[in-house]
C-alpha cells in the first residue's frame, strides 16, 4: 500500500529558520494548513510547532484546529460563500473577503453570535483572483467601517496563485500605500499589509522586502523549503518534509511501444509513439498508486534512473531502462513531491499518512 511519510525533524527545522528570519525583520506570520487537508495528526504536528495563527481555505480543517487548541488563531483564506457564513464566524476568528455584502452577512452573523470577527481586504495587484480593484478601495473601506461587530485588521493580497503573475517591490509598494492611504483617509489603524507568501519570502532572503510588508502566510515553503522564484532551494531549508513511497506490484520487460490499434484512452490521451523505439525494450514497473492520487507530472523519483511514463486510474506505470538497480517486486519507490502532488495525495483516502 502507498503511503505518505511526514518527518518531523526537517518539519521542525523549517519551521525555527522561518520563524528567526521574521522574527529578526518584526514580521508575524501564520502557517497555511490547506496541502494537510484536515489530516488531524498532521495538524497536531503543525500546531505544536508553536505557531500561534493557521491559514486555511476550509472551513472544517479550521475547525479541527480550533478542537486541536482553541487558543490558536484561525483565517479562512478565501472569501467566503454565503452558505457558510454562520460557519465561519464559529470557527475563522478572520476571514479573507472582497464582497461588501458577504462582509455584511459575515456583521449580522458576528452580531447574532456575539462576536467580533477580524476580516482582511484583499486587493487585485494583477493575478487577476481575488481582490477588490484599486478604484474602488476607499468607497469599499468607507462602507465596511460602518458595519457592527466587524474589524478590518489587515490589507492583503495573491500573487502567483492563477496566472503565475510574479511579486514585484512596485507590487508590494503599492499594497503598503493602499494601507497609509486608507489609515489618512479614515484615520483607522490597519496593523498587517499581509502581502508575503511562500512565493515572496525570496524578497527577504534578496533584501528586497518594502518595509510596509509586515505579515506573511507561508505553506510551500514550510513544507518544501524551496525558493519559489528560482525554484531552487533553500539552502538553510530542509526539502522533502513529505514523501511518498509506493511498492512495485509487477516488474516485467516489456516492448516500449504499445502494439495494436491504437486510440485514446479513458483519460482521452492519445499516445506519440517515438518510432526510435520500435524493437526496444526496457523493464517496466507498475506501482500502486494512479491518477486518483497523484498526476505523474508531479512527482519526482528519488532515483533519477527511473521515468513515470504513463499512469491509469489505480496504477503508475515506470520506466526502469535495464533495470541496473535490480529492483524487484515488492520494494519501495520513493518520490519526492511537487505542492499540488503533495495535495492531491493528503486528500486521498487511499493513501495512508505517517508520521516520523
Amino acid at each position: 500500500m502507498a503511503y505518505l511519510k511526514l518527518y518531523r525533524d526537517k518539519l521542525k527545522h523549517n519551521y525555527n529558520y522561518l520563524n528567526k528570519t521574521f522574527k529578526s525583520r518584526g514580521i508575524e506570520w501564520a502557517i497555511v494548513t490547506k496541502i494537510l487537508c484536515g489530516h488531524k495528526d498532521y495538524l497536531v504536528e503543525v500546531i505544536q510547532l508553536g505557531i500561534k495563527e493557521v491559514c486555511d481555505s476550509r472551513i472544517s480543517n479550521l475547525k479541527k484546529v480550533k478542537e486541536i487548541d482553541e487558543s490558536v488563531q484561525t483565517v479562512y483564506i478565501k472569501p467566503p460563500a454565503r452558505r457558510s457564513i454562520s460557519d465561519i464566524v464559529r470557527y475563522a476568528d478572520t476571514s479573507f473577503n472582497t464582497e461588501y455584502e458577504t462582509i455584511k452577512l459575515l456583521s449580522n452573523e458576528a452580531v447574532k453570535q456575539h462576536k467580533l470577527h477580524k476580516i482582511i481586504i484583499m486587493i487585485e495587484l494583477g493575478d487577476l483572483r481575488e481582490g477588490v480593484m484599486g478604484e474602488q478601495v476607499i468607497d469599499f473601506y468607507a462602507a465596511v467601517f460602518k458595519l457592527p461587530n466587524i474589524k478590518i485588521t489587515g490589507i492583503g493580497s495573491n500573487l502567483n496563485c492563477l496566472h503565475g503573475v510574479m511579486p514585484s517591490e512596485d507590487k508590494l509598494v503599492q499594497l503598503s500605500l493602499y494601507k497609509q492611504l486608507i489609515e489618512m483617509k479614515f484615520n483607522r489603524k490597519i496593523p498587517w499589509v499581509t502581502g508575503g507568501t511562500s512565493v515572496v519570502f525570496p524578497f527577504i532572503l534578496q533584501q528586497r522586502l518594502p518595509e510596509g510588508i509586515n505579515h506573511f502566510r507561508i505553506g510551500e515553503t514550510l513544507y518544501f523549503g524551496n525558493n519559489l522564484i528560482d525554484n531552487e532551494p533553500v539552502a538553510e531549508m530542509k526539502q522533502g518534509v513529505i514523501k511518498l513511497f509506493t511498492e512495485i506490484i509487477e516488474l516485467i520487460e516489456k516492448p516500449k511501444v504499445p502494439i495494436g490499434n491504437m486510440a485514446a484512452n479513458p483519460s482521452g490521451v492519445e499516445t506519440d509513439v517515438n518510432e526510435d523505439d520500435y524493437g526496444k525494450k526496457s523493464y517496466r514497473a507498475i506501482i500502486d498508486v494512479g491518477l486518483l492520487d497523484i498526476s505523474p507530472d508531479f512527482l519526482i523519483p528519488d532515483d533519477h534512473k527511473i521515468e513515470v511514463t504513463n499512469a491509469s486510474s489505480d496504477m503508475l506505470i515506470l520506466d526502469l531502462g535495464e533495470n541496473d538497480n535490480n529492483y524487484k517486486v515488492g520494494d519501495l519507490i520513493s518520490f519526492k513531491l511537487k505542492y499540488m502532488g503533495a495535495l492531491s495525495l493528503l486528500n486521498s483516502s487511499y493513501i495512508e499518512k505517517i508520521i516520523v
